[in-house]
């Protein structure tokens, strides 16, 4: 269930408050945030964050096309090493034999 409209968009406080204050500075050092949940809002474009994903800070810059996202969208949590391909897979299954399996040989 989304947020409802008449609320507007949720933005931590204390994050609102360090956007404002490196408001007029557009090279400041990047704002350090956990607030995965804060939405993006116009006010952010052009700044730098630096979003926690749970084991480290991930650098993100905002620009006009993420707003209304959310910041924890840009810094995942779980990493992907890929799928393995159905051969090589197949390949170590044959190479091994099974346990409990006679070799017919005497």
């Amino acid at each position: 269930m989304s947020r409802a409209v008449w609320k507007g968009p949720f933005v931590d406080p204390s994050l609102l408050k360090k956007v404002e204050k490196l408001s007029g500075v557009t090279t400041g050092a990047p704002i350090k945030t956990w607030s995965r949940k804060s939405t993006i809002i116009p006010e952010f474009i052009g700044h730098s964050f630096l979003i926690y994903n749970g084991k480290k800070f991930i650098p993100i810059k905002v620009s006009e096309e993420m707003v209304g996202h959310k910041l924890g969208e840009f810094s995942p949590t779980r990493t992907f090493n890929g799928h393995t391909p159905a051969d090589k897979k197949a390949a170590l299954d044959t190479s091994k034999p099974k346990p409990g399996a006679k070799d017919g040989k005497k």
